[in-house]
């Protein structure tokens, strides 16, 4: 689940599944941006990230917390997972139905790695919020937990290394005046929390 560096609009000769980027909650928080690349229905769907880079699906790992089993006959879970910057907040439901299961069988606390994709919404109060519809969630140990941290502060510190220099980071700065310092502090805070 390599990052693809660089960024911008793709182009494809036939399928490719979108990259997974890693993310921090804390910079998830942020987000409230989200668009289609095109115009067909189908055309993907994508966040902007913070730190400059478009995210159609994402992979993160922490500690879930807290699980609710919610409808009657349309079952789906609610999940809170938090890492070492905040928490993201989880959807599985029947159009995922391998991931409603998993979810299902886990009982928190327990360290969760799981892919998605990343929805922004306005809650009835106004404030704008990222769930992520989960379409796998496994467990895993804190020996992997903790490569994931390693990862994402390197991804996150790469992207900052290229603020700027891409089509999406130029967005990024336009609509979130960003300031590059706040996610590198993020990122370091996050390593420090580390116990190995």
């Amino acid at each position: 689940m390599a990052e693809r560096k660089g960024a911008g609009p793709r182009h494809r000769e036939g399928f490719e599944r979108e990259p997974a980027r890693r993310v921090f909650a804390a910079e998830l928080r942020e987000v409230n941006l989200q668009f289609k690349d095109g115009e067909d229905e189908k055309s993907p769907s994508y966040i902007l990230l913070p730190t400059g880079i478009r995210a159609n699906r994402i992979f993160f790992i922490g500690t879930l917390t807290e699980k609710e089993r919610r409808g009657d006959q349309n079952i789906f879970y609610h999940a809170r997972i938090s890492d070492p910057t905040g928490t993201f907040f989880v959807i599985a439901g029947s159009y995922q139905p391998e991931a409603m299961q998993q979810l299902a069988k886990i009982e928190p606390p327990a360290f969760v790695a799981v892919v998605g994709k990343p929805n922004v919404y306005q809650s009835p109060s106004g404030a704008v919020l990222v769930s992520i519809r989960a379409e796998s969630i496994v467990t895993v140990d804190a020996d992997t937990r903790n490569c994931w941290v390693m990862d994402t502060a390197k991804s996150t510190l790469d992207r900052l290394d290229q603020f700027g220099s891409t089509e999406d980071s130029e967005k990024a700065k336009a609509h979130y005046n960003t300031d590059p310092e706040v996610y590198r502090k993020m990122a370091y805070d996050a390593l420090t929390q580390l116990k190995i």
